[in-house]
């Protein structure tokens, strides 16, 4: 059974970082393409960033390019999100999921599998 498992949010200050976990298990992380979303309050999920079952191929969101980066450890079959100067609009809950195919997943319609999601808030 497909299983994504995140971890790593938290309660941060503007400027600050996280580095978000995701855990995949049922599938290995380079046979699907991985994404990060996320939802705040009142607004539609968005994706974030995304990366192809090859790891060639990956994509950010306009608001998150130049701060974000997303990873991949294959010997440990987890994706990372490395979120650097965080913003308070940055404050959501963040979601990763796995795609319908090896492509990145940029939209929810690409995606096929979602994890339980993880807080992060950005707050002074």
């Amino acid at each position: 059974q497909l299983q994504l498992v995140e971890s790593g949010g938290g309660l941060v200050q503007p400027g600050g970082s996280l580095r978000l976990s995701c855990a995949a298990s049922g599938f290995t992380v380079d046979y699907l393409g991985i994404g990060w979303f996320r939802q705040a309050p009142g607004k539609e999920r968005e994706g974030v960033s995304c990366i192809s079952s090859s790891g060639t191929s990956t994509n950010y969101a306009d608001s998150v390019k130049g701060r974000f980066t997303i990873s991949r450890d294959n010997a440990k079959n987890t994706v990372y999100l490395q979120m650097n100067s965080l913003k308070p609009e940055d404050t959501a809950v963040y979601y990763c999921a796995a795609s319908r195919g090896r492509w990145c997943p940029k939209w929810s319609a690409d995606v096929g599998s979602w994890g339980q999601g993880t807080q992060v808030t950005v707050s002074s």
